[in-house]
């Protein structure tokens, strides 16, 4: 109860703040045009695709959902996930579901591509799609996105994370991690934490950030946005922070700017070798014992990391 009246409050706060801006998601310090740095959010952007029966009012509430923004165009992607890690629903006697986050596709094809994820939805029920334009730049704007339809969906669930794509995820190591006694069940986020990320000032850089957009040397902790997971308190409180900070495009930088403001900062895992980006060598079977999540280079290497996870660990 007390993680939905979070979110109802979350969701007062925007309906207040849409109503007062005159019908727009457009605060007073926030730019028509937002630039180059930030986004434009908060706007009035709805879900045009949510026919999944995830957090089901008539089902069991899932003790974990796992969230996974996606082009519109990387079917591939979808259809591995959900033929490895993303097919598992009870892990340990927990109930875990999937769901896919995708905005508007773009270029000449968009409208044939739009028709056939209206199939897809139709046929898995495992879709969430919003009406803005899917691109890099709008990450933020997507993962703020999430974060509302966990409020408005899922609030009695117990925990969710946000998965890339390309990740191979342990969903058996998570979900031990999250039974653990040990592990919180408010205020919680962890993943592979940055804890004095500098603001990059080369303008060469991709995630250049000028001085007058921020003007700290280093970014608040933040969990890195390959895949983190949050207790469901956390994305109602997010939701209103977010009405504070004029949202920058770098998703990740920007939920740590949110942490800060509300008091929380993010959990270091038991052991870093569970969180491992871009791996020197791919993991052997001794590795994907512990890790949790961990990027790939391909296709063929997340499905070979599936098949290995699911051997005997043997003498690991």
């Amino acid at each position: 109860m007390r993680k939905i009246v979070l979110c109802l409050i979350a969701l007062l706060v925007f309906v207040v703040v849409y109503f007062v801006n005159g019908g727009t998601w457009r605060r007073a310090d926030l730019p028509a045009d937002p630039g180059s740095y930030y986004v434009a959010y908060p706007r009035n952007y709805k879900f045009i695709l949510d026919d999944t029966d995830v957090c089901d009012e008539q089902a069991t509430s899932p003790f974990l959902v796992l969230l996974v923004p996606v082009a519109p165009a990387n079917r591939e992607a979808r259809d591995i996930i959900r033929k490895t890690w993303g097919k598992q629903s009870v892990v340990l006697g927990k109930l875990v579901q999937t769901v896919f986050l995708l905005g508007l596709p773009t270029g000449a094809d968009a409208q044939q591509l739009q028709g056939k994820l209206r199939v897809e939805s139709q046929l898995q029920r495992d879709l969430v799609q919003s009406d803005f334009q899917d691109s890099y730049h709008n990450l933020t704007i997507k993962t703020m996105l999430m974060l509302r339809w966990l409020c408005s969906r899922c609030a009695s669930a117990s925990y969710t994370m946000k998965i890339d794509s390309d990740m191979f995820l342990n969903v058996p190591n998570l979900v031990r991690l999250l039974l653990d006694p040990s592990t919180p069940r408010h205020n919680y986020m962890t993943g592979l934490v940055w804890w004095k990320s500098p603001v990059l000032r080369d303008p060469y850089n991709k995630f250049y950030m000028p001085r007058e957009v921020i003007a700290e040397a280093e970014y608040p902790p933040y969990a890195l946005g390959m895949g983190y997971v949050m207790s469901l308190d956390l994305p109602g409180k997010l939701l209103e922070a977010s009405t504070h900070i004029r949202p920058i495009y770098i998703e990740d930088a920007y939920l740590g700017m949110c942490m800060k403001h509300i008091g929380i900062r993010p959990t270091n895992p038991p052991d870093q070798r569970m969180f491992i980006v871009n791996p020197m060598f791919p993991l052997g079977r001794c590795s994907l014992a512990t890790v949790i999540a961990v990027t790939t280079t391909s296709i063929s290497q997340m499905v070979n990391y599936w098949i290995t996870s699911q051997e005997s660990q043997g003498d690991c």
